[in-house]
Formats: structure tokens, sequence, C-alpha cells
């Protein structure tokens, strides 16, 4: 197993900004790293997927420890895990053909293929595999919503009860995805010259806001909140709160972190928010009426 912590490209290095630039002599952190985290024999394993891998592994954990503490049977907890992993997983690479590119995957045969396929055809008339080029974390949220309420409903278990631990442990998932678009150099922010902006080299010279660690950090940040309100009030599993509090403090981050970033497709400049933002404002409002909700006593 050879890890490639090749961040020279993890690269967190500094380097002054070319003459002439904003800030002129400011130093801006430059960032390249490698796609690939490690290689297993003749595989290898890239960073986003790693960080995917890492990211699900501690949600799993945490949840884990929840269905223990909250003595539900061992049994009903097994399943769970694959029941969020393709709720995920469908819903955010539909999320994102749907959301972000309608045009290319809705069009043609081939486009629809590669929506549900993790391949891209070739102009020559082949394909080559490429994995899921395109996730979508609000569709990834709605496809995880929808796969719990089948789990739940499947495993006679409380959907709200489910509902908290998952909102409990989403954090950590969400922190590493976002760290996984870190180190692809996407997902990247404005141009600015605050001393910690990063120059995305694969993407252009000019420093920029890293929006991925911003988003990180925000839902790094969470998890201890969740997991410190669970401690002090863990009667309140099942009542929704966790859930309410998951979603309203994510998309809330989510939407004004948006401020920082580049537009992900053309159309957006035509609209007043930007697609994030605009997809975040229903999970805002859900998770504001599920806290509202949660003063009820649990059903």
């Amino acid at each position: 197993m050879n890890l490639l912590l090749s961040v020279t490209s993890l690269a967190s290095y500094l380097a002054p900004l070319p003459s002439g630039g904003a800030g002129g002599g400011l130093l801006y952190i430059l960032w390249n790293p490698s796609h690939t985290a490690l290689h297993l024999g003749p595989f290898e394993v890239r960073w986003y997927a790693l960080c995917w891998m890492i990211g699900l592994a501690l949600a799993y954990f945490v949840v884990k420890r929840l269905y223990k503490e909250q003595k539900i049977k061992d049994e009903l907890f097994d399943p769970l895990f694959i029941y969020c992993f393709i709720g995920i997983l469908a819903g955010a690479r539909l999320g994102h053909c749907i959301f972000y590119e309608p045009q290319y995957f809705l069009t043609s045969a081939h486009g629809f293929i590669e929506m549900l396929l993790p391949i891209k055809f070739l102009p020559d008339g082949g394909w080559t595999f490429t994995g899921y080029e395109g996730l979508a974390s609000h569709g990834g949220t709605l496809g995880l919503m929808i796969a719990l309420w089948a789990y739940t409903k499947r495993y006679q278990v409380g959907l709200w009860t489910v509902l908290d631990f998952i909102a409990i442990a989403t954090p950590t998932t969400a922190t590493f995805i976002r760290l996984g678009n870190l180190m692809n150099s996407e997902i990247i922010g404005k141009m600015t010259d605050v001393p910690w902006a990063f120059i995305f080299e694969r993407v252009d010279s000019f420093p920029r806001h890293p929006g991925q660690l911003y988003e990180a950090m925000a839902y790094f940040l969470l998890f201890f909140i969740g997991w410190y309100l669970y401690r002090k009030m863990p009667q309140r599993v099942g009542t929704g709160f966790f859930f309410g509090l998951c979603l309203t403090y994510i998309f809330t981050a989510r939407f004004f972190i948006e401020y920082t970033k580049e537009m992900q497709v053309a159309f957006e400049a035509s609209l007043p928010l930007d697609m994030g933002q605009l997809l975040s404002l229903p999970f805002i409002i859900l998770g504001i009426v599920c806290m509202w909700r949660s003063k009820r006593p649990a059903a």
C-alpha cells in the first residue's frame, strides 16, 4: 500500500502571488494534489472515494453506538448502512444530473445511460469507466430521507428516532465529502485576497476562497454541537429535534457559504440565487418545522 501524501500537492506550501496580481506580495496556498490517495496492487483509490469511505465509516460507528445506547436490536441496525449508502449515492447522482446538467443527461440515450452507470461514451463509439463524476449534496440528502423512510417501514423502527440518529452522525460524512471536493479542486470559490486563499493550480492561477474547506469546518463543528446536545438531552431522540437541527444548520451554512463560491453551471447567472441556495431553502424550512414539531411529545 503506497500512501501518496503528495500534498505538494497536499501541497499546502505557501507561494507569493505573481506580480501584478491582487494583493501584491501576499502569500497564498498553492493547491494541486494528486487525484490518487493510495494504490492497492493494480488498483488505485482516489482521494474523493477515500473521503467518502471515511465519512461513511465514521457515521456507521456513531449510529451503531446510538442504537446500542437506545437499546435497539443489533439485527435492526445491520441493514441500515445498505439503505443509507444506496439512498445517498442514487440521490446525489440523480440530483446532480437533474438539477445541474439536465440538458446533457436527459436529452439523449447516451446521457441517460451515463446518469445511471459510472461510464463515459467515447467519440469512437466505445466507452470508458469514469466513476460517478458529479454528485449533489441536496440530492443525496433527499435520497437518504427516502431510503430511511423505506428502511423504517420495512423493519418497523421509529422513523423520527432513525432520522435523529442519522442527523447526529451525518455531519461527519458531510465533512469528509467536502474534503474530497477540496482534494479534487472542485466547487471552487470566488477570487479573493484573503491571506488563507488557495490557488487551485488545476483550475487557474488566481487566489480563491476555499469554499469546500469552509463547509467542512462548519459541518465538523455541527457534529460536536449535535453530540453535546445528545449527551445533555438523550430523551429528545425520536422527536425530530436533531434531524431538524441538522437540516437547518447545514443548509443555512450552505446558503451563506455559496456567496463565496463560483457558479457551477452557466444558467445560474440568470437566477436570483444560485442553484445551491435555491435548493437549500426547502431544507431550511423543513428543518425549522421539524424543530418546532419536536416540542410535542414523541409519538
